[in-house]
């Protein structure tokens, strides 16, 4: 298992801080072109202040990546971005630019999403990990059964998680759906899941192909009322009118990912040409198989929701 040490500004750590209900924040780089790859789901990832102050203040699990516009970022974590208002991350974001972003300019991010966020009280902040040189501006990820083992083993005893746990295998804290949430290495947080999935599918409709962003959602193929998961194979990208045909079951997704349409969308309403001429055809998935919707989830649809006659 792994561990991720961010260096962030000092005035981002105390904003959040002082919001102990943001349990879901968006550690941003200003450059949204490179991905973000050290940990895996679910690992932790911590926090650390810039010089002089120096110091591991808190953390939470990681949860997700994507490239985002500003005002994107803004409209998923609002205030988990550090920032009071979209005009105060503008500034935040500009400060780390070569210029500062310009009147209706919308520069694209990149966005850590974070899970489960925790603050340290004041009088149990950690210094750096072993091996962090002044030098180092993004962060470092560690091996936690390596060498630096005992000083993480420390800082889990901090966030009250026992002392005894095996760092050399993946682990979670259980929890129901609702309420504290599970911490499982694919599972994501509610705005990390909507920004996942407009990036894994290439922000186009899995259907439609449509590109228009405003009309674009993240669909869960099996809903968390019926106990699903915000996980990326879980979901889909769609327009929001086949969202709805999909949530009522006049749509459906096989497992070898092709669209099944219901005869009742004709029979009902005498309409939905454009999905009839779809129908049998692959729809659009995610590269990485593993992000593709998962076999399960779209058997339970089809045997739950969808209107086969």
């Amino acid at each position: 298992m792994k561990a991720y040490v961010g260096v962030t500004d000092e005035s981002w750590y105390r904003f959040l801080a002082a919001r102990p209900t943001l349990t879901e924040v968006n550690f941003w780089r200003p450059g949204g072109g490179r991905g973000f790859g050290a940990v895996e789901h679910g690992e932790l990832f911590f926090f650390k202040t810039h010089y002089p102050h120096n110091s591991v203040v808190g953390g939470g699990f990681f949860s997700g990546f994507a490239p985002l516009r500003v005002s994107e970022a803004w409209e998923f974590f609002g205030q988990g971005n550090g920032a009071a208002s979209l005009v105060d991350l503008r500034q935040q974001v500009g400060k780390y630019r070569s210029q500062p972003i310009a009147p209706g300019e919308d520069p694209i991010i990149g966005c850590v999403i974070i899970r489960d966020v925790f603050f340290f009280p004041t009088t149990q902040i950690a210094g750096p990990p072993p091996g962090f040189a002044p030098n180092i501006v993004q962060g470092k990820s560690y091996d936690l059964a390596g060498p630096a083992g005992n000083y993480f083993q420390d800082l889990l005893h901090r966030m009250n998680i026992r002392e005894d746990i095996d760092l050399s295998q993946p682990w979670h804290r259980d929890g129901p759906t609702f309420g504290d949430p599970r911490l499982a290495p694919r599972r994501l947080g509610q705005q990390a899941f909507q920004a996942v999935v407009l990036h894994a599918y290439e922000r186009r409709c899995a259907i439609t192909g449509d590109k228009i962003r405003p009309v674009l959602q993240a669909a869960h193929i099996r809903p968390l009322s019926a106990g699903g998961e915000h996980r990326l194979d879980n979901g889909l990208l769609l327009r929001s009118d086949v969202h709805t045909l999909y949530d009522r079951g006049y749509l459906a997704v096989d497992p070898q990912h092709r669209l099944l349409v219901s005869p009742r969308l004709r029979e009902e309403f005498g309409n939905g040409e454009e999905f009839y001429r779809q129908a049998g055809q692959q729809i659009n998935v995610p590269e990485r198989p593993r992000d593709r919707p998962n076999r399960d989830a779209l058997e339970w649809h089809l045997d739950e929701v969808f209107l086969k006659r």
